[in-house]
Formats: structure tokens, C-alpha cells, sequence
């Protein structure tokens, strides 16, 4: 049993005696225009910008704006119950870092730094194929023990796709992250304003350079002919000739669970269901991807009545705040990703950043739990909410 959140938030109200004017934000918003103030303008946009004019990312947050929390009174919530079980597995929270790649245009310390503080807290942390230092490198540094999954760019090459499975599986990943809303970039108007693909100026490519099926396919080696090894990524990054038979291949290279992320139609529920994959996560990149899409959190009840939890479903898009983690269980998933704030924790302070904005969602996550009136998180379910 725990009370994560009560220890955290004393440990925070002991500095009000003698106040830090320096000292790290505990308010999401201040967090990000930290971030702003540290960071030029190609990287904090890459980050916080969104797909056209950036309707999806409002949906998001309004699908969360528009469920109530009913809170019950008199139920016994001094001890609470913040673990989940996936895939055989006990995780102290429901709340793993989103696989986010390129790291290191947000901090010199990059993925490592992010992996380390998720090491430190026990959330589990999802690597991703376009981080800047290889997934082993990674699985180093945050130990043998730590929870790590691995997420997967399906590439054009078949050889590096099954490449990347298999170093991800000796590397000690638990789970294998296909995402799907990403076969081509989508228009990023910032991004395009600010001429800013990071992939080109030689970051986020740690694990293509590294991989011996990449290399192989190269005339001259990364480090002797970077732009052409770079060239040979751009043309086999992303694969928008996939359909549901391949999802096959996946599981001819790989003996860990295979979770989809990108799913918003019910349609694909019922076809990832028939493809026998372990688990879904209800996502929309964060509106990163298409203008103007569902808001995750409307898609996710859908996606949950079709599967009616014969897999477990997660949720990313738009995590902000305990309140959210919530509401996303109520909702069905069993845990949930976060993302853009935990780059504003890197962008600020890195390692200490990361850990600090996790800690502040967690804390304000079992806090809330208690004032709903309920003490385990995984007895979270909808009648928690009412709908604005």
C-alpha cells in the first residue's frame, strides 16, 4: 500500500520555509515556458507544435475537459493501492514514459538522462527507434532490473526491422511498442517554418547507424559518409505499404509482447483482436500527426468496448496532470503514457527534470485517487465520471 502522494507533497511544502526562488515548478504550465526560455526555437516547437493548425492537440485536452470527476465520500482511502499488472509483470504506477525520440535536441544528455530518472522512480520507460543513443546504450544505463520497453518504426527495410526486434530483446526490453500513425511525416507547419528536421543534422538516427543490417546496406560506414547514411534512413524510415498481414512478420522476429499504438477506430480494434497482438494503445501522437482527429480520450471508450479487456489497452495524448491519469482509467486503460511534459522536465534539468515531473503527476494522481473516494487504482472504472 502507499501513499506516494501525501510523502511527496510534504517533502515539497518543507522548502516553504526557506523557499529556492530557483527551485524546480511544480505547476505543468510553468514547466513549459521554462522549457521555452532554454530552448531555440526548432527543438521547442518540434516538441509542443502539433500536425496544421494544431486541432488535434486541442481535442485532446478538451476530451479531457469534458468528463467530471464524482467523488465518493466515507470509503476508507488512508492507504492506496497504485500498482498494475501487465504481461506478468508488477509496475508500482500506471503512468511509463512515451517513447519520444531525438532527445538530445532537448537536453546534451538526451534519452539517457530520461531513462536514468524513470530507472530511479520504477516507470517504466519506452525507448524509442529514433532515439539518438542506441537502445543499448540505454538498457546500460538504467540497469537490468529497471522496466524498459522498446518502440518500433516499422522501417521499409525488412532486414533492420528485424534487426532492431532482436537487439531489442538481447538488450533486455520487455515489450515490443509498434507505432503505426507514423508511416510518412505529417505536416508540421512549425517545423516547416523553421526548415527543422532533426533526423538530417545527424540526431536521432543512434540506433540506424549502429544497426549491422543498416550498415550493410551502406557503401561507406556512418562514420566515414554520414550524409549518405543519412540519406539511406530517410529513404527507408518509414513503411506506408503496410496492411494487417504483416503484423506477422513481427511475431517471426520476436517472442515479447507486441502492443499497437496508434489506435483510434474500433474497426482496427476488432482487426488487431483477430491478429492476435498482446495490447493496444489508444493514441494520436498527440495530435502530431493528423489535423483535426479524434481526441484520444473520446476514442479510447470506444476502442475499450470492443476488446472488453481480452488485452490490455493504454492511453497517450494529453496527459498533463493526476487528474488525467485518472480519468484515462475510469475510461479503460490500464495505464498511461506521458510525454511532452517530461521533455519540459528534460529541457529545464534534465535527469532531475524528468524525475521531477513524474513524481509531481504520481503524487498528484494518488492524491486525487483518495479525494474521489477510492483506494486501489486498479478499481478505477467509469462510474467515477459524468460527462460535462
Amino acid at each position: 500500500m502507499s501513499n506516494f502522494g501525501n510523502q511527496h507533497q510534504f517533502s515539497i511544502y518543507q522548502t516553504m520555509t526557506n523557499p529556492d526562488p530557483n527551485r524546480l515548478p511544480v505547476v505543468y504550465e510553468e514547466w513549459e515556458k521554462k522549457a521555452r526560455e532554454v530552448l531555440d526555437d526548432g527543438p521547442f516547437y518540434y516538441v509542443a507544435g502539433g500536425a496544421g493548425g494544431e486541432h488535434t492537440m486541442k481535442a485532446n485536452l478538451q476530451a479531457f475537459q469534458s468528463r467530471k470527476i464524482v467523488p465518493r465520500m466515507l470509503t476508507n482511502v488512508g492507504e492506496r493501492d497504485l500498482t498494475i499488472e501487465l504481461f506478468g509483470e508488477t509496475y508500482s504506477f500506471p503512468v511509463l514514459h512515451a517513447p519520444i525520440g531525438v532527445q538530445s535536441i532537448i537536453h546534451p544528455d538526451g534519452e539517457l538522462a530520461s531513462a536514468k530518472a524513470c530507472a530511479e522512480l520504477e516507470v517504466p520507460y519506452i525507448a524509442s527507434s529514433a532515439s539518438t543513443a542506441p537502445m543499448e546504450e540505454i538498457a546500460k544505463a538504467m540497469g537490468d532490473d529497471a522496466p524498459k520497453w522498446f518502440q518500433l518504426y516499422w522501417s521499409k527495410d525488412s532486414d533492420v526491422t528485424a534487426s532492431f526486434l532482436k537487439r531489442a530483446e538481447t538488450a533486455g526490453y520487455s515489450s515490443i511498442v509498434v507505432t503505426l500513425d507514423t508511416s510518412m511525416m505529417a505536416w508540421r507547419e512549425y517545423d516547416l517554418k523553421n526548415v527543422y528536421l532533426p533526423f538530417l543534422m545527424g540526431e536521432g538516427v543512434g540506433n540506424y547507424f549502429t544497426d549491422p543490417a543498416f550498415r550493410s546496406k551502406l557503401q561507406k560506414t556512418p562514420e566515414e559518409d554520414p550524409v549518405s547514411a543519412t540519406m539511406y534512413w530517410a529513404k527507408v524510415f518509414g513503411n506506408p505499404t503496410l496492411t494487417w498481414n504483416d503484423l506477422a512478420f513481427l511475431r517471426e522476429h520476436t517472442r515479447l509482447p507486441i502492443l499497437l499504438k496508434g489506435i483510434l477506430h474500433p474497426d482496427d480494434a476488432k482487426q488487431a483482436l483477430e491478429s492476435g497482438v498482446d495490447g493496444l494503445i489508444v493514441s494520436n501522437h498527440g495530435g502530431r500527426q493528423v489535423d483535426g482527429a479524434i481526441g484520444a480520450l473520446d476514442a479510447l471508450p470506444l476502442i475499450c468496448d470492443v476488446v472488453q479487456e481480452r488485452i490490455p489497452v493504454l492511453f497517450d495524448s494529453g496527459i498533463r496532470r493526476g487528474s488525467d491519469v485518472l480519468k484515462a482509467v475510469a475510461l479503460g486503460a490500464k495505464a498511461v503514457l506521458v510525454g511532452r511534459p517530461c521533455m519540459y522536465g528534460l529541457a529545464v534539468a534534465g535527469q532531475q527534470g524528468v524525475k521531477s515531473v513524474l513524481k509531481n503527476i504520481i503524487a498528484d494522481m494518488d492524491i486525487t485517487l483518495a479525494l474521489s473516494g477510492e483506494k486501489a487504482i486498479r478499481n478505477v472504472n467509469k462510474s467515477l465520471l459524468m460527462e460535462a
